[in-house]
C-alpha cells in the first residue's frame, strides 16, 4: 500500500522476539517490531506513562513529509482494529488527493460516498448529503 509499518514499545527485542515465536496471532508480522525501552519514543508521541513505565496502545499515521495525519490512542487493554485502522489509511490517501473532499466515518474504499466542499451550508445537512 505504499506504507512503512512499524510498532514500537517499551518492551525490549527480547520481549518481542519471545512474543513473536510464541503467539500465533503474531506468526505472520513481516515489519519490524522497535524496542523503546527508556520510553524516549514513547514521550515524543504522548502515550508514555511516567508512573508505571508502560505505553498506551497508540497508532499514528504520517506522511511522506512527516506530518501526522492520524493519531489514535488506546487504553493498555483496548486491542486495535485492524480493518479500521486500513480504512483511516486509505481515506488519508484518499483525501491528500481529493483535498475538496471529506471521507465520513462509514467510507471504506475509494468510490464510497464523499463529503464535496464540506463548509457551513452543510452543517446539519450531513446525512441529506450523504443520501443524495
Amino acid at each position: 500500500m505504499g506504507c512503512d509499518i512499524v510498532t514500537v514499545s517499551t518492551d525490549t527485542q527480547f520481549v518481542h522476539l519471545a512474543w513473536r515465536n510464541s503467539e500465533k496471532e503474531l506468526a505472520k508480522v513481516q515489519y519490524p517490531m522497535a524496542s523503546d525501552p527508556t520510553g524516549k519514543v514513547s514521550r515524543m508521541f504522548g502515550v508514555y506513562n511516567e508512573d508505571n513505565g508502560l505505553d498506551l496502545r497508540g497508532t499514528f499515521i504520517i506522511n511522506s513529509d512527516g506530518a501526522l495525519m492520524n493519531a489514535e490512542v488506546n487504553w493498555y487493554n483496548i486491542g486495535r482494529n485492524i480493518e479500521e485502522l486500513l480504512r483511516k489509511f486509505k481515506a488519508n490517501i484518499y483525501v491528500s488527493r481529493k483535498t475538496n473532499e471529506v471521507c465520513p466515518s462509514k467510507w471504506k474504499d475509494e468510490g464510497d460516498k464523499t463529503l464535496v466542499n464540506p463548509g457551513a451550508k452543510m452543517v446539519g445537512k450531513v446525512h441529506e448529503a450523504l443520501a443524495g
